[in-house]
């Protein structure tokens, strides 16, 4: 069988974040500009790519940053690999994925972390809680044996029917969107808007914007009632100092808490964005659910502001992913049905 290239209707960003010194990106005397009502402007559209891994690997122990001589190395690791190939990352099947003309996962900066976790100190994600589910679904048309609903963004359990795909094949959340938004593989863009009362965070996957409204202090957050119970949760912020701080819960359950693991029905989130310099933000988000992990985590995304705009992400309008997959699939069993004859 041939490798099966899908291509997406998918949003683009005009102009490409150009790689900025780190003395440009977050100088120490950096003045963080204002709104028109006086808080931190964090306004415009940032780039959260990144070829940082989530999880450090064991050998940095609890080392945050990488330092010049292992950048250089991996740079040239990856030169390398990219010529002694064609850079293909498609696969057999009927749900093949893309080449790596698509893919944008470079660092933009000077300072490389070893992971994106910084808490717990390891790098790692925390253990599970003991019945937490641990995986729940492969990429591929394999089937897992796990019983609907699927709650990871991307892979599923199976092709019998839409349900057993991830819910971002099936376009109900970006496989990037989150909360919190993690790096991938591409459309790694977010628009913040403000207003006086309001922040506005619109992820380029889906184009989902979270309205959030702002209170003074972080006593005055309220929740909606816990059987009101939303895909991307409820969120509410506060200024502290120059950070934007927004926490979100009442999560919905149908989505996984992280990665693959676990339920999102308890999970709590912590998200803070400040501004470190004239084209950088830091993205700092803290995952608090008891429920699926034995502690919280906190990770740190550096985020670049681009000179451009975002674009309708239509994933469904003219998407015939979903359609070719399961179509595929049913060729499939016939086939192995006459076989079986």
């Amino acid at each position: 069988m041939k490798k099966a290239i899908i291509t997406f209707p998918r949003l683009t960003v005009l102009a490409v974040a150009c790689a900025f010194s780190t003395m440009a990106l977050a100088a120490d005397d950096y003045i963080t500009p204002r709104t028109e009502w006086g808080q931190p402007d964090l306004q415009g559209v940032w780039n959260f790519s990144s070829n940082t891994p989530m999880q450090r690997a064991s050998r940095f122990g609890d080392r945050q940053f990488l330092t010049p001589e292992e950048v250089r190395e991996i740079a040239e690791q990856r030169a390398a690999r990219d010529a002694s190939n064609d850079g293909a990352i498609a696969v057999e099947g009927v749900d093949g994925s893309y080449n790596d003309f698509w893919v944008e996962n470079a660092g933009i900066g000077g300072n490389m972390r070893t992971s994106h976790i910084v808490y717990p100190v390891n790098g790692k994600l925390p253990a599970l809680r003991e019945g937490a589910i641990a995986n729940q679904g492969v990429y591929g048309g394999d089937t897992t044996g796990e019983s609907r609903p699927v709650r990871i963004s991307a892979g599923g359990i199976g092709t019998d029917g839409p349900e057993d795909r991830g819910l971002s094949e099936r376009c109900l959340i970006g496989f990037n969107s989150g909360p919190p938004f993690i790096p991938s593989l591409y459309n790694n863009n977010v628009q913040i808007f403000q207003t006086k009362d309001t922040a506005v965070i619109l992820t380029e996957m889906i184009h989902d914007a979270r309205v959030v409204p702002l209170v003074d202090t972080p006593s005055e957050i309220g929740s909606l009632n816990d059987d009101v119970r939303l895909w991307m949760g409820d969120s509410r912020g506060y200024w502290e100092g120059d950070t934007l701080v927004v926490q979100t819960r009442n999560f919905n359950g149908l989505a996984s808490s992280f990665g693959q693991a676990g339920t999102s029905q308890d999970k709590v989130l912590t998200e803070r964005f400040t501004r470190r310099g004239t084209y950088t933000v830091d993205y700092e988000f803290t995952v608090d659910d008891p429920s699926t992990y034995t502690d919280k985590f906190t990770a740190i995304v550096p985020m670049t502001k681009v000179a451009g705009l975002l674009y309708e992400y239509a994933c469904h309008e003219g998407n015939y992913g979903m359609v070719n997959i399961l179509r595929g699939a049913r060729v499939q069993d016939a086939l192995a049905e006459s076989e079986a004859q």
